[in-house]
């Protein structure tokens, strides 16, 4: 069988991230991101006129990375909705700054909703 997986096909728990080690990797992901843009993609990001973009989507990336270590052993479910809401939001924005593609400003508000599910998955709980 494969690792991490029963004969049942069941994913055991030891197979999966930790939402620890999801929002660290977050973490480091937005930083080499963020010193990639500023540095070996300045020139491509000049050309398309697209620095903006990719420091919006290094923002939100960084921010909900911030906040998913926070979150994670409070209400670990949250930074799984947040890696995926970075995963849209700064993904698309990170191509769209990359290949000009501009339809992919479409894709973005999609990740923006993951990361409003999460802070008001945050506010509910608080609230109990």
């Amino acid at each position: 069988m494969f690792p991490g997986i029963d004969r049942g096909g069941t994913l055991r728990q030891s197979a999966c991230m930790s939402p620890i080690s999801i929002a660290a990797l977050l973490g480091f992901t937005g930083v080499a991101l963020g010193a990639f843009g500023a540095h070996g993609l300045k020139d491509v990001l000049a050309a398309n006129g697209t620095l903006a973009i990719w420091q919006t989507a290094v923002l939100y990336h960084l921010v909900h990375a911030v906040a998913s270590l926070w979150a994670a052993e409070r209400r670990p479910v949250v930074t799984w909705i947040w890696a995926a809401g970075i995963a849209v939001f700064s993904g698309s924005l990170y191509v769209l700054a990359l290949t000009n593609i501009r339809w992919l400003g479409a894709i973005t508000p999609i990740g923006g909703i993951l990361f409003l599910i999460g802070w008001a998955l945050l506010v509910f709980k608080s609230r109990k």
